[in-house]
């Protein structure tokens, strides 16, 4: 176990079989036990440090005949144990074709029952303060709110596309065909040379201080591996030798699934191809923790699995510089 990442829980039942139900989302509804999470193109309403949950039933009613009716509801689930919503709690996507004004003041029908304080951000402006499961709603409700608007017509007549199975499917009326919601798999990769360095990449200007792991999309007819050694050698000209899979993140920004590695190589050399990557370093543990601490460079996030692949390299907990 001490050679992958550590798995994170599910905190949301996606209710596979329940979706399935003609009608499940109106009794849902009609039930009064939903919440719902209100996602408008890709920013959020947040409050504070958390999503703001709504009374379900009650929301489609103060948005029913008005400019900022959904456009589409998705069933997202409900609670596990161990998330820190009540367990079974059902949860409903409302996916708006425009943001409503939030105000301090009082509110006007159509937004009655929004707390104070709320307001729409995109999920990279509050990630870092969000609890487990706000941040697995945020994420889940981004990548099925994607698809639906990058997949509205069918790809084999162009006639539209009817939402079904809770949201989670789009039918062709004209010629019957299902559509299901689609991740793209990408690699990820800390890369380690033979004295045990690891290399770093980072695109833009040749004097920017952001560096990370080296990352890609995975084309047809390759297998992940075949990825890994692809990727590495096209973006810095390194003969990748082995790898060995660590563990994956979701980033549906729009829609994809970052599968995380680390490879090891025989070169000491790197050779950025100037396109997207412009920049690549070779970091001893202690080089990078004096370079981050003294600010020469910013790696990767927390929230980030090129976070969690560098540490796992570094074998512990890098220190940020104090801001």
């Amino acid at each position: 176990m001490d050679t992958v990442l550590p798995v994170r829980p599910a905190l949301i039942d996606r209710g596979s079989a329940a979706r399935m139900k003609p009608g499940m989302l109106e009794d849902l509804l009609r039930s009064g036990a939903a919440r719902a999470i209100v996602l408008s193109g890709r920013q959020a309403l947040v409050g504070g440090d958390s999503l703001v949950l709504l009374d379900a039933a009650e929301l489609a009613g103060h948005l029913r005949d008005t400019a900022y009716a959904p456009d589409q509801l998705v069933y997202l689930g409900s609670a596990l144990p161990g998330s820190a919503l009540d367990a079974g709690t059902p949860l409903v996507l409302f996916l708006l074709p425009q943001q409503f004004e939030v105000r301090t003041e009082e509110f006007e029908p159509h937004v009655a029952g929004i707390p104070d304080g709320a307001q729409w951000a995109g999920f990279r402006d509050v990630a870092a303060r969000l609890n487990p499961t706000d941040t697995a709603l945020f994420i889940e409700a981004s990548a099925i709110a994607n698809w639906h608007a990058s997949h509205t017509h069918c790809p084999r007549c162009g006639t539209a596309t009817q939402p079904e199975a809770g949201g989670w499917v789009r039918r062709c009326p004209a010629d019957g065909s299902e559509h299901y919601p689609r991740t793209d798999p990408a690699i990820i990769v800390t890369v380690v040379g033979p004295d045990g360095r690891l290399l770093l990449g980072g695109g833009g200007p040749l004097d920017a201080r952001n560096y990370s792991t080296l990352a890609g999309f995975v084309e047809p007819g390759e297998s992940l591996e075949q990825a890994v050694v692809r990727e590495i050698g096209e973006e810095v000209g390194v003969r990748v030798t082995a790898t060995q899979y660590l563990g994956s993140q979701s980033w549906p920004f729009p829609a994809s699934l970052m599968l995380g590695f680390t490879a090891t190589t025989s070169d000491t050399e790197a050779r950025p191809d100037g396109v997207e990557v412009t920049r690549a370093r070779w970091f001893s543990r202690r080089e990078l923790q004096e370079a981050v601490l003294s600010g020469e460079i910013v790696i990767s996030s927390r929230l980030s699995i090129a976070r969690s692949l560098i540490e796992h390299w570094y074998g512990g907990v890098i220190q940020d510089r104090p801001e």
